[in-house]
């Protein structure tokens, strides 16, 4: 992997990780792509820069974790599915689903899946004030949609995003707790992920990281402070549009270049 490359990676995963459209789908296709060389490594850095992602929202909403012990002991209650499962069976889904194919037909049907829910939600109130304000059940129920999110593609934004809406939230608070709960779950994820691998770790490696970690962070900033606006203005199917768009034509170019689809 080049400087460019890990740059490229790092500005995709910024901007698309708190959007419903599946950051790591999106560098799998973009690293596929740009044919990155030394794909072990590659897999690695997709899920280490997601750190500058947390940090950006650590850092826009870091009062919300002073108000009350309450939310983080829900962020842990809807953090347990996932915490379990991927222990259990991440590295099997990392393995075998962590390729083009999977990502395309995810965000195609991950697409459909935003469409509907945004007529569903067109004119839906919110059960719930604040999402502090969340059952520790609902919380639980948001877990479990977000364990969906390990299929490369689903998106953990989306599928966070629509397990709020259903546990009582609007839109405008699904996303805010979509964006809470990515905080343990990605630094769980990118923990694992280091000490696994971190035998592909060295010298320049962790210069690759370090870039690729601030890039992040900085046009994360730029995309959370513009999602929730989006959002409850336009609703969610412009992203379930383009999530089609992006899996056609991923899948039509895969073809028409010749790019392995499957391991």
């Amino acid at each position: 992997m080049t400087t460019i490359q890990a740059i490229l990676l790092a500005i995709i995963e910024g901007i698309t990780e708190f959007l419903p459209v599946s950051s790591t789908g999106h560098m799998i296709l973009a690293s596929a792509l740009m044919k990155v060389q030394d794909p072990e490594f590659t897999k690695t850095f997709e899920v280490v820069i997601q750190l500058g992602a947390i940090l950006a929202v650590g850092v826009l909403y870091i009062k919300r974790f002073f108000v009350s012990l309450d939310i983080y002991l829900k962020l842990i209650a809807a953090f347990i599915p996932t915490g379990v499962i991927g222990v259990l069976a991440y590295k099997t889904i990392k393995a075998y689903l962590f390729n083009p194919f999977v990502v395309s037909i995810s965000l195609i049907v991950g697409g459909i899946i935003l469409i509907l829910l945004d007529k569903w939600t067109a004119e839906k109130q919110s059960e719930v004030e604040k999402v502090e304000n969340i059952s520790y059940m609902g919380a639980f129920k948001i877990g479990l949609f977000q364990c969906l999110s390990m299929i490369p593609g689903v998106s953990r934004a989306a599928a966070t995003i629509f397990g709020g809406i259903y546990s009582g939230f609007d839109r405008k608070l699904a996303t805010e707790f979509s964006f809470l709960l990515a905080i343990p779950t990605m630094f769980a994820a990118t923990g694992k992920d280091l000490w696994e691998s971190k035998d592909l770790i060295h010298a320049d490696n962790i210069k690759l990281l370090l870039v690729g970690g601030i890039v992040a962070f900085i046009f994360a900033i730029i995309a959370v402070k513009g999602f929730i606006a989006f959002v409850q203005k336009y609703g969610f199917k412009h992203f379930g549009y383009y999530r089609i768009i992006i899996g056609i034509l991923f899948l039509s170019l895969s073809l028409s270049l010749g790019i392995k689809l499957v391991p």
